[in-house]
């Protein structure tokens, strides 16, 4: 029951109001907004979905907004007259709810905050009001987890609109690269261009199972806010053959505009994309987990047996006798679909023995970091695991004598300690390095009592 698909950004300045003449400069904008909603229009849908960067937000959580209405204006862009007021489908929330609810997913109405719209939502429903206000709203946030998560929420949102038969429009609101221009708002960074022209071709093709091969880090450095909402329109449009049509792009003010709509056909058994990428990944780490060393064995067998009987592993026999014969302090770090999934470890050695010390941290890693939920069995297949060994930590007098890809640093002031390990994805800078690590043990980064020792490690992959 899906009718019509659009991908759009949702700039402010975009309305009359707000842009005051400046909105012509990006007239392409405008014009493909129109053409976008005026589809929408067309396809007289009950239900208007918005998938919101601005709505409600947490790390592990996905926020539905919940109520029967809710209104919201543009006066915090000095636009005070542009109102808006909105019914809710309290129908399709329920369902989704309780579908959540049924299947422990992490998603609901629980924890809904701040009632107002947002402009990622009011932005889109300004020029879609031009056309027709007969619908009913759904406004649904993103958050911090995995991008396969996002796109399993929309299959959670296509069954429930399937369920009650809704004629559901669905609106991916989202800017792309927030770093085009030097006299932009944020700057310029080479990620910026290179992420819109990646996305721009990407869902031009409709290929959304490219948007799963997105690094974290990449997605962090180009600074951009639609990718998970794109990635949650793909999960809605699982299985259902697409036509795109690319109406615009413009970085006139050094943020990316695309705006690309979906005509909807019938099924299509080959874009399950998901039910693709878990296959795929799943060999590779099956692949990975055999070309291991034997610390990285050893953590994987620890965090499995937990994971399934709540015990510790013994020791087992056949480990090489360094890891018998000495004691080191290590982490061991845990990814699913590229994407930290926990991270515990020890300065100095706690065990008799770096064997031991790994069983201990693994466990802890999958099912004590306070910020993730325990591993479960199911996701057992899909993790990627590393062991680093800690060599001993030195102090330093200052951050001249770090290198954020041969050291780590240890950040200490009075009784707080945070660590970061070197050699880390989206981490470029001793800057970054230190910042990290000083947020780690909640320590101001330029506290006059900070402390600062650097170690090396031996990682195992």
């Amino acid at each position: 029951m899906i009718v019509k698909a659009v991908m759009v950004p949702h700039p402010p300045i975009a309305l009359a109001e707000v842009g005051r003449g400046e909105e012509v400069k990006i007239s392409a904008t405008l014009n493909a907004f129109k053409t976008a909603m005026k589809e929408i229009a067309d396809s007289h849908p009950d239900t208007v979905i918005v998938l919101s960067p601005h709505a409600v937000m947490y790390r592990d959580w996905f926020n539905v907004s919940s109520g029967k209405k809710a209104s919201g204006s543009m006066a915090r862009f000095h636009a005070g007259s542009v109102k808006f007021e909105k019914e809710y489908d309290t129908e399709l929330t329920a369902l989704l709810d309780r579908m959540f609810e049924q299947d422990g997913f992490s998603a609901g109405m629980e924890y809904d905050r701040d009632k107002s719209l947002d402009h990622g939502t009011m932005v889109p429903l300004y020029f879609l009001d031009q056309f027709t206000k007969d619908y009913k709203l759904v406004r649904i946030g993103l958050s911090g987890l995995s991008l396969p998560m996002h796109y399993r929420l929309g299959q959670y949102i296509k069954a429930a609109s399937d369920q009650l038969g809704r004629r559901i429009a669905v609106i991916g609101s989202g800017d792309l690269a927030h770093c085009q221009k030097e006299d932009g708002p944020y700057g310029f960074k080479p990620e910026g261009p290179a992420y819109d022209e990646r996305i721009m071709k990407d869902m031009g093709n409709a290929d959304f199972k490219a948007l799963f091969s997105y690094s974290p880090a990449f997605l962090d450095a180009c600074m951009e806010c639609g990718h998970r909402s794109f990635v949650i329109m793909a999960g809605i449009l699982d299985g259902i053959r697409v036509t795109p049509h690319v109406l615009s792009h413009e970085a006139t003010f050094g943020v990316g505009y695309g705006i690309i709509t979906y005509d909807i056909g019938g099924e299509d058994e080959s874009r399950h994309f998901l039910e693709q990428y878990e296959t795929e990944e799943k060999k590779q780490m099956e692949a990975m987990a055999e070309a291991s060393d034997p610390y990285v064995r050893l953590a994987r067998q620890s965090v499995s047996y937990y994971v399934k009987t709540g015990l510790v592993l013994k020791v087992p026999d056949g480990l090489p006798e360094e890891m018998l014969g000495e004691r080191a302090g290590c982490f061991v770090s845990i990814h699913k679909y590229s994407s930290l999934r926990g991270c515990i470890g020890t300065i100095s050695p706690t065990k008799k023995n770096i064997a031991e010390e790994i069983i201990a941290n693994g466990i802890s890693a999958c099912s004590r970091d306070p910020r993730f939920n325990a591993v479960t069995e199911e996701e057992l297949p899909f993790l990627e695991i590393n062991v680093d060994v800690l060599g001993k930590p030195e102090k330093i007098k200052d951050r001249s004598e770090l290198d954020v890809k041969r050291y780590g640093v240890i950040c200490t002031s009075g009784y707080k300690r945070g660590l970061l390990l070197p050699d880390l994805e989206g981490v470029d800078t001793v800057d970054q390095q230190i910042a990290i690590a000083c947020s780690k043990g909640n320590i101001d980064p330029d506290d006059e009592n900070l402390e600062m020792e650097r170690f090396e490690v031996i990682r195992h992959v």
